[in-house]
C-alpha cells in the first residue's frame, strides 16, 4: 500500500512551489515578462510573411470574398464598425487603436493595407499612413498605405467611371451594397432623420437621384440589394439607378499588394537546391 501524505504537508508543499514560481517569474527581466506570446500562425510565417488588410465593416464582405477567392492566405483581414461612416474623424484614431491592440497581442506584419478611401477624414488617414511609411522607411514597423480612392463609391466604381457619373450628375446619393442593407440603420437613423423627419429635406434636399453601385454577382442576394436601395430610394423620393460595378479597385489594391508574396513564393520554389541528399541521381 502507498503511503498518502497528509493534508498538512500538501499545502505546504504547494506554497513552497508557488513561492519558488514567484520568485523564478521575479528573476526574469520585466521585458521578457511583458512581451506577448506570438500566435502559432505569426510564429510559424514569421512577421514578414503576412500582410494585415483594416478595413471599413461596410467592406468586410468583400474584403473577405477576394482573399478567399484569391488564394490569399498570408493576408489578415480585420474590420472597425462600419458606424465610423458616419463619424469620419474618428476613422484614424479608430485605426491607431486597432494597430496598438494587435501589437500587444503579438501580431506583427510586413505590411498593413487600409481598407479605407480619404473618406472625409480631413487628411488623417494619408497622414497617418506618412506616419508609419517613415517608420518603415527607418527600419521600424510595418509600410502602412490606403486603397486609392476619395471614399469606396470611388474604388468600386473606379476613378474614370465615377467622375464619368459624378460630371453627369453631381447631384447623386450613392449606395454601395452593404448600406442599401443597411439604409435604415445607417442613413435614417445614423443621420437622425427617424427622429427628426425634417432633417431628410435637410440632408437629401437638393438630391436628384440615388445611385447603387452593386457588387454582387448572384442573382437572389442581388434582388434583395436592390429591393432595398430601391425602398431607400422611395423614402428619399428619388429616382433609383443601379449600376453593376464588382469589386473595382479594391480587389486591384489587393492583388496587387499580394503580388510581391507571390513573387517570393514562386522565386522560392524556382531557387536550385544544393543540398545532396536530395539530389536525383543520374
Amino acid at each position: 500500500m502507498t503511503a498518502t501524505s497528509s493534508p498538512e504537508s500538501t499545502a505546504r508543499r504547494r506554497r513552497r512551489s508557488r513561492a519558488r514560481r514567484t520568485a523564478e517569474a521575479a528573476a526574469k527581466p520585466a521585458a521578457a515578462r511583458r512581451a506577448p506570446r506570438p500566435s502559432a500562425r505569426a510564429s510559424a510565417e514569421g512577421p514578414s510573411r503576412r500582410v494585415l488588410v483594416l478595413g471599413c465593416g461596410a467592406l468586410a464582405n468583400e474584403l473577405q470574398a477576394i482573399v478567399g477567392t484569391g488564394g490569399l492566405e498570408h493576408i489578415d483581414v480585420e474590420c472597425l464598425p462600419a458606424k465610423l461612416h458616419n463619424r469620419p474623424a474618428l476613422i484614424a484614431p479608430e485605426v491607431r487603436a486597432r494597430l496598438d491592440r494587435l501589437a500587444r497581442q503579438g501580431r506583427t506584419y510586413e505590411q498593413i493595407l487600409l481598407g479605407y478611401g480619404e473618406c472625409g477624414s480631413a487628411g488623417a488617414i494619408d497622414d497617418l499612413c506618412a506616419e508609419f511609411e517613415r517608420a518603415h522607411a527607418a527600419g521600424n514597423g510595418p509600410s502602412m498605405t490606403r486603397v486609392p480612392g476619395a471614399h469606396c463609391y470611388e474604388f468600386f466604381a473606379t476613378a474614370p467611371r465615377f467622375d464619368e457619373m459624378s460630371e453627369a450628375e453631381p447631384a447623386t446619393f450613392y449606395l454601395t451594397d452593404y448600406l442599401a442593407r443597411h439604409f435604415d440603420l445607417l442613413v435614417w437613423k445614423g443621420l437622425g432623420i427617424a427622429d427628426h423627419p425634417e432633417l431628410a429635406e435637410l440632408y437629401f434636399g437638393n438630391y436628384r437621384r440615388v445611385v447603387l453601385l452593386t457588387q454582387t454577382p448572384d442573382g437572389s442576394q442581388r434582388a434583395r440589394v436592390e429591393a432595398c436601395a430601391r425602398a431607400g430610394a422611395e423614402r428619399l423620393g428619388l429616382p433609383l439607378e443601379i449600376v453593376e460595378t464588382g469589386y473595382g479597385d479594391l480587389e486591384t489594391t489587393l492583388t496587387s499588394v499580394a503580388a510581391p508574396r507571390r513573387s517570393a513564393v514562386h522565386s522560392e520554389l524556382a531557387a536550385p537546391r544544393h543540398n545532396d541528399e536530395h539530389q536525383v541521381p543520374a
